[in-house]
Order: structure tokens, then sequence, then C-alpha cells
């Protein structure tokens, strides 16, 4: 019996190692999420990014329905990660950044993850955006003064309800469609 009960007890520790969530693990959760993005699963992205980027979620809900079928190939080659080299994790207490490299054309990005509920979430928040954003054009050259400007501008637009955002882009999308059945009514007739 006692062996028996080790037995179980040795099983049950394998069990449990053996199925150790990616949650603990900045860059799987990444990886999950780079694998939803470019499914356009975005309930399943969402569950792997911060409470906090629910506003950028919406917008690019409201992005993908606009866009409907056009953007299918461009989503996924996105986030293709045979497109991609995606460097280990580097961890500072509850924060991570995991860089990314596009093996196409060499440009790198750092992925901010942040711990929430004792799991990693991939930021995908506003303010974490304009941080990479930020970060990325520094790199680039851009001098002070260009950031300065930038960043005014920036805090405009972080500052707008992400509803009125949403509002706004569907408001466009159907200008759009209005200008395009304009545009093929005149192509229409002037083909007559």
């Amino acid at each position: 019996m006692k062996k028996l009960f080790v037995a179980l007890v040795a099983f049950s520790v394998l069990y449990i190692t053996g199925c150790k969530s990616d949650a603990g693990d900045p860059k799987a959760v990444l990886i999950s999420f780079f694998d939803a993005m470019s499914k356009k699963d975005i309930p399943a992205a969402r569950k792997l990014a911060t409470a906090d980027s629910k506003g950028m979620f919406d917008i690019m809900e409201t992005g993908l329905k606009m866009t409907e079928n056009t953007m299918d190939d461009k989503t996924k080659e996105q986030f293709d990660r045979n497109n991609m080299e995606i460097a280990e994790a580097k961890i500072d207490g509850d924060r991570a950044t995991v860089n990314v490299k596009d093996k196409k054309n060499g440009n790198a990005v750092d992925f901010v993850l942040q711990k929430e509920g004792g799991s990693w979430k991939v930021a995908m928040d506003m303010n974490t955006l304009m941080e990479m954003g930020s970060d990325k054009m520094k790199e680039e050259g851009m001098t002070d003064e260009q950031m300065g400007e930038l960043k005014a501008e920036m805090e405009k637009f972080k500052n707008m309800d992400p509803d009125s955002l949403k509002i706004m882009m569907e408001k466009s999308k159907e200008a759009m469609e209005k200008g395009m059945k304009m545009l093929d009514s005149i192509n229409d007739k002037m083909k007559k």
C-alpha cells in the first residue's frame, strides 16, 4: 500500500509539472498571442492581454470588421511566427520584454508583458503602445524636438475615449462605403 501511495504521489508530481501552463512564461504567452492574432481570433488574444488592453482590442475589432477580408493575408503574415525571431524574455519583477525581430526587414520591437493575477499578459494598452512606438522612433533617429511634438499629438489620441474612437471609425467606414458606391455609379455611367 505504501509503494502504491508513493507511486501515485510521484505520478501526480510528474503529471502536474508536465502539464505546466504557458502563463508562467512570457515568451510562450506572446507566441500564443501571435498565433491567435494570425487567426484573427480576437477573443483568444484578449484572454492573453492585460485588462487595460480592452480599449485597443475594441478598436482592433472595429478595424477588422471595416476591412473584412481585405487584410486576411497581411494579418496572417504580420503575426506569422515563421517570419519572426523571438528572443527569450527579460523579466524585471512584474514586467517582461520580449524582443521580436522581423526576419524579412530586420526591424525589431520589444513587446511588453505584465503579470496580472499571477499570469503573464501582453500589454496592448495605449500607454504601452505609445512607449513602444517612441522607443522605436528614437532608435530610428528622431530628434528630441520631433519626439516632443509627436508625444503631444499622441497624448490627444491617448485621452480619446475608446468608444468615441470606435464610433468615429464606424462612421468613417460608412462614409467610405458611400464613397465607393458613388465611384462605382460614376464608373458605370461612364462605361455606357
